[in-house]
Protein backbone atom coordinates (compact mmCIF):
# COMPACT_ATOMS: atom_id res chain seq x y z
CA UNK A 1 0.00 0.00 0.00
CA UNK A 2 1.41 3.01 -1.29
CA UNK A 3 1.67 5.88 1.60
CA UNK A 4 2.56 9.44 1.46
CA UNK A 5 3.42 11.76 4.65
CA UNK A 6 4.15 15.22 4.58
CA UNK A 7 5.87 17.17 7.25
CA UNK A 8 7.24 20.47 7.72
CA UNK A 9 4.99 22.90 7.43
CA UNK A 10 3.88 25.97 10.28
CA UNK A 11 3.65 29.31 11.05
CA UNK A 12 6.14 31.55 9.31
CA UNK A 13 6.39 35.50 8.12
CA UNK A 14 6.05 36.89 4.87
CA UNK A 15 9.15 37.01 3.58
CA UNK A 16 10.10 33.61 5.45
CA UNK A 17 10.79 30.35 4.53
CA UNK A 18 9.80 27.05 4.80
CA UNK A 19 10.97 23.03 3.50
CA UNK A 20 8.59 20.90 2.71
CA UNK A 21 8.98 17.09 2.83
CA UNK A 22 7.12 14.09 1.45
CA UNK A 23 7.86 10.82 2.48
CA UNK A 24 7.25 7.70 0.38
CA UNK A 25 6.63 3.86 1.19
CA UNK A 26 5.09 1.07 -0.29
CA UNK A 27 6.23 1.86 -4.20
CA UNK A 28 9.69 2.28 -6.05
CA UNK A 29 10.01 5.67 -5.61
CA UNK A 30 12.15 6.26 -7.88
CA UNK A 31 9.62 5.06 -10.65
CA UNK A 32 7.03 7.66 -9.17
CA UNK A 33 6.90 11.13 -10.62
CA UNK A 34 5.75 13.47 -7.91
CA UNK A 35 3.60 16.39 -7.59
CA UNK A 36 2.96 19.69 -4.65
CA UNK A 37 -0.48 20.56 -4.37
CA UNK A 38 -2.01 23.11 -2.47
CA UNK A 39 -5.48 24.05 -1.08
CA UNK A 40 -6.07 27.34 0.52
CA UNK A 41 -9.68 27.93 2.41
CA UNK A 42 -12.38 28.62 0.16
CA UNK A 43 -10.81 27.52 -2.82
CA UNK A 44 -9.76 24.44 -5.27
CA UNK A 45 -6.36 22.32 -4.81
CA UNK A 46 -3.81 23.44 -7.28
CA UNK A 47 -1.19 22.45 -8.23
CA UNK A 48 2.19 24.08 -7.35
CA UNK A 49 4.99 22.21 -8.12
CA UNK A 50 6.21 18.44 -10.12
CA UNK A 51 8.96 16.86 -10.48
CA UNK A 52 9.36 13.42 -13.12
CA UNK A 53 11.52 10.31 -12.42
CA UNK A 54 14.43 12.06 -14.29
CA UNK A 55 14.74 15.35 -12.41
CA UNK A 56 12.44 17.50 -14.34
CA UNK A 57 10.79 20.39 -12.47
CA UNK A 58 7.59 22.72 -13.73
CA UNK A 59 6.13 25.30 -11.38
CA UNK A 60 2.74 27.25 -11.16
CA UNK A 61 3.35 30.64 -11.86
CA UNK A 62 2.18 31.79 -9.06
CA UNK A 63 5.23 30.50 -7.39
CA UNK A 64 8.04 30.18 -10.14
CA UNK A 65 11.10 32.05 -8.68
CA UNK A 66 10.39 31.26 -5.34
CA UNK A 67 9.50 27.36 -4.79
CA UNK A 68 11.96 24.46 -5.42
CA UNK A 69 10.93 21.00 -6.12
CA UNK A 70 13.68 18.55 -5.68
CA UNK A 71 13.65 14.74 -4.93
CA UNK A 72 15.96 12.12 -3.02
CA UNK A 73 15.72 8.70 -4.31
CA UNK A 74 18.11 7.18 -1.75
CA UNK A 75 15.49 8.53 0.95
CA UNK A 76 12.52 8.30 -1.08
CA UNK A 77 11.25 11.78 -0.29
CA UNK A 78 10.53 14.87 -2.04
CA UNK A 79 11.11 18.18 -0.69
CA UNK A 80 9.53 21.77 -1.70
CA UNK A 81 11.76 24.45 -0.16
CA UNK A 82 9.22 27.86 -0.24
CA UNK A 83 11.47 31.25 0.20
CA UNK A 84 9.96 34.66 -0.11
CA UNK A 85 6.78 33.15 1.52
CA UNK A 86 3.56 35.83 0.59
CA UNK A 87 0.44 35.38 2.91
CA UNK A 88 -1.36 34.20 -0.57
CA UNK A 89 0.69 31.09 0.13
CA UNK A 90 -1.68 30.07 3.37
CA UNK A 91 -2.64 26.60 2.32
CA UNK A 92 -2.72 22.97 3.47
CA UNK A 93 0.24 21.89 1.08
CA UNK A 94 -0.51 18.09 -0.35
CA UNK A 95 2.02 15.82 -2.03
CA UNK A 96 1.07 13.40 -5.03
CA UNK A 97 2.68 10.53 -6.61
CA UNK A 98 2.10 8.01 -9.07
CA UNK A 99 3.85 6.36 -12.15
CA UNK A 100 2.41 8.60 -14.68
CA UNK A 101 2.85 11.89 -14.93
CA UNK A 102 -0.71 12.81 -16.22
CA UNK A 103 -2.22 11.58 -12.91
CA UNK A 104 -0.14 13.22 -11.04
CA UNK A 105 -0.48 16.46 -12.88
CA UNK A 106 -4.21 15.68 -12.99
CA UNK A 107 -4.33 14.89 -9.46
CA UNK A 108 -5.30 11.35 -9.67
CA UNK A 109 -2.09 9.53 -8.10
CA UNK A 110 -1.75 9.20 -4.26
CA UNK A 111 -2.38 11.69 -1.36
CA UNK A 112 -0.92 12.17 1.50
CA UNK A 113 -2.66 14.11 4.01
CA UNK A 114 -1.27 17.39 3.75
CA UNK A 115 0.60 19.91 5.74
CA UNK A 116 -0.59 23.12 6.97
CA UNK A 117 1.13 26.37 6.08
CA UNK A 118 0.69 29.46 7.58
CA UNK A 119 2.00 32.86 6.33
CA UNK A 120 0.94 35.77 8.69
CA UNK A 121 2.94 38.73 10.45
Amino acid sequence: QVQLVESGGGLVQPGGSLRLSCAVSGTIFSRNHMGWYRQAPGKQREVVAAITTDGTTRYADSVKGRFTVSRDNAKNTVYLQMDSLKPDDTAVYYCNADPSLLQVVSGNGTWGQGTQVTVSS
